[in-house]
């Protein structure tokens, strides 16, 4: 069974004419009648009955109609989507986002992608690197924004986007409000609120143990607003990095001697193919000028 055997079967129903079936459907009569034929073949018993200038179903005819009515249905229903979502209508992208990254770091670009493409729905997912890399693998995400400070696995096509610097966060009256940057070795003491999620604290922490500097962890904490309010109210101090500021006032240093940086970039399966959505978006991203990170201080 075919669909346009379909088609025509349905257009003999609604005219009860072959003539007048086949001008609606846009073929020659004999090419739909045969059509008619191979589909009555198929199913091993008549559809119509022509007397004369007079067509009727026949009881078969009448038995599976609604069934192929629905089957084409379907079909149509199917082409519609399809056409939608190569279009990029009402299409979908889940996008992983590193739980780190501030908001006011994308969201320039998603207000811009939004603008372009309007029809895509976007479902943000934000997690630690290695649960956005499981996700991302096993398909429940199309694409992540992430950063790693060991890399990435070979199973993955990652493209840089921007840089970023690590700085330093302390409550407001602190020392190092007086300094442009802070060495490591400034922070030997201090009370320190660790963030949990962050994917370079081990790299930080194995950088203190080389230069012999030292700290005292007094809060940790998954949550990267609980971690800059504690540092408002004076209770410690963190690492972050420079665009992950979410608290209004929260004072920032630059992290120097030595510099700490992270690379945050796209990532994508090696060797899956993109749907539209997620080429539109991988293609956006890419092109998309992101700010670069501040002017390096000079260190008093």
């Amino acid at each position: 069974m075919e669909m346009h055997q379909i088609r025509y079967f349905l257009a003999v129903c609604e005219t009860l004419n072959f003539t007048r079936a086949a001008e609606q459907c846009n073929v020659t009569q004999p090419a739909l009648t045969r059509a008619v034929q191979k589909l009555e073949e198929e199913f091993g018993g008549l559809l119509f009955r022509r007397e004369r200038h007079l067509t009727h179903l026949t009881d078969l005819g009448r038995l599976v109609r609604p069934q192929l009515e629905q089957i084409w249905q379907q079909s149509e229903a199917a082409k519609t989507t399809a056409r939608s979502f190569l279009k990029l209508e009402n299409a979908t992208l889940n996008v992983g986002l590193m739980c780190t990254i501030g908001p006011l770091r994308a969201i320039g670009f998603l207000n811009s992608f939004w603008r372009d493409h309007p029809g895509i729905e976007i479902t943000l997912l934000e997690g630690v690197p290695s649960r956005l890399a499981e996700l991302l693998y096993d398909g429940s995400l199309d694409v992540a924004v992430m950063a790693q400070a060991d890399g990435f696995e070979e199973r993955f096509d990652v493209v840089p986007l921007y840089r970023e610097h690590f700085v330093l966060a302390f409550p407001a009256g602190h020392r190092f409000e007086q300094q442009n940057a802070i060495r490591f070795s400034d922070i030997e003491g201090e009370a320190y609120l660790r963030r949990i999620n962050c994917e370079y604290r081990d790299h930080i922490t194995e950088v203190g143990r080389e230069l012999g500097v030292s700290w005292r962890v007094a809060y940790r904490s998954e949550r990267e607003d609980w971690i800059q309010t504690m540092v408002m109210a004076g209770m410690g101090i963190c690492f972050m990095p420079e665009y992950s500021v979410v608290v209004p006032g929260l004072q920032t240093r630059r992290v120097v001697e030595p510099d700490v940086v992270r690379e945050v970039s796209v990532v994508t399966v090696a060797g899956r193919r993109f749907s539209p959505a997620v080429a539109a978006f991988v293609r956006a991203i890419k092109a998309y000028p992101w700010p670069t990170s501040a002017a390096d201080p000079e260190v008093d």
